[in-house]
């Protein structure tokens, strides 16, 4: 049966409330599957998911995922990202936390069942505070299905003062082996005052059948406090994904992220940047690499609330195939933001008449006193920059291949953990050999 069969649905979300007990969970499912019933999947016609058509995919018989089923070792020894021995490591398996595959090393780094920390005097009241607030920004069927279905998600926090010098890798495993799934995994991270954490999201699917992540992972930054978010999307054609990425500076703190999205079938990465106090410094860079069927929408917000905030974004894309990129980039200023520097690019390169890009970068500036610009570009390779490289002795195929490599580098050169910006250095390198030759 499809997932947008409301009888499906509902019987799915009862027995979901029955088995869950916790008050706090099912009171914010409850007010999520209430907003979900009423907005439903959206169409073309949701200005916000125009060139997106999300509601195909809820057509296809999907099963919701409610126990974690079992995982090889040796297939997540094959997906592991480099350095794995270096890190600590999360394993959703089909959006399920899975505590027997996860290896947290840094001692400091605390990380709960979302249930078990509500129970818990120590942090209940810290999830009750933060835990949905997304859903202030993100209204639409999609993501109020996730919070509807709350279910094996994490609560990750960092303590005062402690600098986690470990990156944190979030491995998302999807078996479609027996039947198509769609993983719904949910995680609260609370970076406190004068702390450090780096999270790398990464994502794989076996077997032949599609799979669907629709996440949302919530990000709470303190007073003096670093945060890095690094997602890598590599994954195999038949697998999908609607991934939000809601980070909130409570405090006057810094926030680095890098997006890249290299294979896949449909994907979309909602990343919004709320700075709730002043000062508060972000910088946001995104990176899509495009092939085949792929289709790729980022949509990204930074919300400046308070004065004297700054934010530098950078989104860049090479499109080659029938492949199809989105970006819808805002800005936003409120009226109090005053001494406000915002800054958005999104650039992109189309290497087949096939490709198409959308591109809408956006501001809305309610202050007098700010410094804000935007710009996008598509267009083709230099012309002259390729013909000086083949005048020099350069084949057309090694030429095409270093320009592009140069035009991707001010994205890959972001990503502050060495072995994973090898990684993703290498599978570009080896994509635009292929490519270009």
């Amino acid at each position: 049966m499809a997932i947008s069969e409301s009888a499906y649905i509902q019987e799915k979300f009862s027995a979901l409330q029955t088995q869950q007990a916790d008050a706090v969970l099912n009171e914010i499912r409850l007010k999520a599957f209430e907003n979900f019933q009423v907005n439903g999947i959206p169409s073309y016609k949701n200005e916000e998911w125009r060139y997106t058509p999300v509601s195909q995919l809820f057509k296809k018989p999907f099963e919701l995922s409610e126990n974690t089923v079992s995982i090889e070792q040796q297939f997540l020894q094959q997906i592991r990202l480099p350095n794995s021995n270096e890190v600590n490591e999360l394993i959703f398996v089909n959006g399920i936390y899975n505590a027997s595959l996860s290896n947290i090393r840094s001692k400091e780094l605390l990380v709960l069942p979302l249930q078990k920390a509500l129970s818990d005097t120590a942090y209940a009241e810290l999830v009750k505070a933060h835990l949905g607030k997304s859903s202030l920004y993100i209204k639409d069927g999609v993501h109020a299905l996730n919070t509807s279905f709350i279910n094996g998600g994490v609560f990750v926090y960092v303590p005062k003062n402690t600098q986690i010098d470990l990156p944190f890798y979030v491995y998302h495993l999807c078996n479609t082996q027996v039947n198509p799934v769609l993983a719904q995994p949910r995680s609260l991270v609370y970076v406190s005052e004068s702390a450090s954490l780096k999270i790398v999201e990464h994502y794989a699917t076996i077997g032949n059948a599609d799979s669907f992540i629709n996440e949302v992972m919530e990000v709470v930054v303190a007073e003096n406090a670093n945060f890095e978010y690094y997602k890598l999307q590599a994954d195999v054609a038949n697998a999908n994904q609607v991934n939000t990425t809601h980070i909130r500076q409570i405090g006057k703190s810094f926030v680095h992220t890098v997006v890249a999205t290299l294979t896949g079938g449909m994907l979309r990465n909602n990343t919004n940047i709320i700075m709730e106090k002043a000062g508060n410094e972000a910088h946001m860079y995104g990176l899509y690499l495009l092939n085949g069927s792929t289709h790729a929408d980022n949509h990204t917000l930074v919300d400046n609330r308070e004065p004297n905030c700054f934010s530098n974004e950078l989104y860049k894309g090479i499109l080659d195939g029938n492949s199809t990129g989105v970006f819808s980039g805002k800005i936003y200023v409120r009226p109090q933001a005053q001494k406000t520097n915002a800054y958005q690019s999104n650039k992109n390169i189309l290497l087949s008449d096939y490709a198409s890009v959308n591109t809408k970068p956006q501001l809305e500036i309610f202050a007098d006193d700010v410094k804000c610009s935007h710009g996008c570009t598509v267009g083709r390779l230099d012309e002259e920059a390729l013909f000086y490289l083949r005048s020099r002795g350069i084949d057309t195929a090694q030429a095409k291949a270093m320009l592009l490599l140069a035009f991707a580098n001010d994205v890959i050169d972001k990503i502050n953990i060495e072995s994973l910006r090898e990684h993703i250095e290498d599978i570009i390198v080896n994509r635009l050999a292929v490519q270009t030759s």
